[in-house]
């Protein structure tokens, strides 16, 4: 099959901004663009019917109003409209086996849309491909919102150093080398207890702490650097909570990359505490990849 973005498309405005993010990046990524509209009742699709009569025939209104916008902005990028007569969970987790990312509108701590709000939390947490969220910008005179500018300015991807972290800087670094951006890898780390004292903390304690996550930091990224001997890179180390770290980093960024551990089990859709940070307080787009 051919390399593919998947955009989960509802009607919203989210899922409009989502829509045209993702053809920016399926037009850097030269693969196909696929707009996909899942809702269990779809009617089967009759040999012939007008409009009328068409049961679908505002499902397929919606797909074919976002791919001639799209195909306006990109007229070389392959564009596919996709109508599935699935629960939207299903078919976004089924699409994501198929696709380079899955991409969906998010209103971060608003109220959910139906397609992307009770959707968005378990496609995140069972997809086996990134799932990149993106806000539409709310206007503060209550008109409609519109996307999200994309600055380039630069790729964030936030790091633990302990575990496997190649899926997590694989997409990162491909991300910015498409776009031609630098890349910022950030690393938070809270000071132990152990290292603080009744005036504040105990700076050799501390400056050893920068020093250990400085060197594993270099080592992670060292290998990828060398694979992607274009992309600019720098770090940033702060001796602070990793969340709040890695959201004010992100401020300004086109896309923030965190990860999550893949293969959980039981029912729960687990994030770790900088993921959920990033996808309900992050102001740019946010990517969650799946990593080991």
């Amino acid at each position: 099959m051919q390399p593919v973005v998947t955009v989960g498309l509802d009607g919203s405005p989210e899922s409009l901004a989502a829509a045209r993010w993702a053809a920016d990046e399926a037009e850097k990524r030269r693969v196909t663009l696929r707009l996909l509209h899942a809702w269990p009742l779809l009617a089967p699709e009759p040999a012939h019917a007008s409009s009328e009569v068409d049961q679908n025939y505002w499902a397929k209104r919606l797909v074919h109003t976002a791919k001639a916008e799209l195909q306006a902005r990109h007229p070389g990028l392959t564009i596919i409209g996709s109508l599935v007569a699935d629960d939207a969970q299903n078919a976004l987790i089924q699409a994501a086996s198929e696709s380079e990312m899955i991409v969906l509108g998010s209103r971060g701590l608003q109220p959910e849309s139906h397609l992307l709000g009770d959707v968005s939390m378990p496609v995140m947490a069972h997809a086996a491909r990134p799932v990149v969220l993106v806000r539409a910008e709310t206007r503060q005179d209550g008109a409609q919102p519109q996307p999200q500018p994309h600055p380039a300015s630069r790729v964030v991807v936030a790091l633990k150093l302990h575990g496997s972290s190649d899926d997590l800087l694989d997409f990162a670094f491909h991300t910015a080398a498409a776009r031609g951006l630098p890349l910022l890898a950030v690393h938070g780390r809270s000071v132990p207890l152990h290292a603080r004292v009744p005036w504040g903390v105990d700076h050799a304690a501390t400056d050893e702490m920068t020093r250990d996550a400085q060197t594993e930091l270099s080592k992670a990224l060292r290998p990828w650097h060398e694979k992607y001997p274009q992309v600019d890179v720098a770090d940033m180390i702060r001796l602070a909570s990793p969340a709040k770290t890695v959201v004010q980093a992100a401020e300004g960024a086109a896309l923030l990359v965190v990860g999550r551990r893949a293969h959980r089990h039981g029912v729960a859709h687990h994030l770790g505490h900088v993921a959920h940070a990033a996808v309900h307080h992050g102001s740019c787009p946010v990517a969650v990849v799946p990593h080991d």
